[in-house]
């Protein structure tokens, strides 16, 4: 190798490593900046939202109807699991 310590045992590896760290800071600050600015395009477009509530009165009305848990979700665009949910939880 170099010869050099990087490991923080002397001042150059502490320096290197304190180098490091400042890159990997401006980094992670560059990657929110763009997550922010991602977030705030969405919200402009209307696509950043909260997921859909599943209406447990429609899934159980539904099931009562003899309706399939696919067709249910289908029919409410939610997932299965959230319809098989609301059942167990109705029992």
């Amino acid at each position: 190798m170099s010869g050099y310590d990087l490991g923080g045992s002397t001042r150059a590896g502490m320096a290197f490593l304190d180098m490091l760290g400042a890159f990997a800071e401006f980094d992670t600050n560059l990657r929110r900046e763009r997550q922010a600015k991602g977030i705030a395009t969405a919200k402009a477009a209307g696509v950043y939202k909260r997921a859909r509530t599943v209406d447990p009165e429609a899934v159980r009305t539904l099931a009562g109807e003899g309706a399939g848990a696919s067709a249910i979700a289908r029919q409410l665009g939610i997932g299965r699991a959230s319809v098989y949910r609301v059942l167990k939880a109705a029992l």
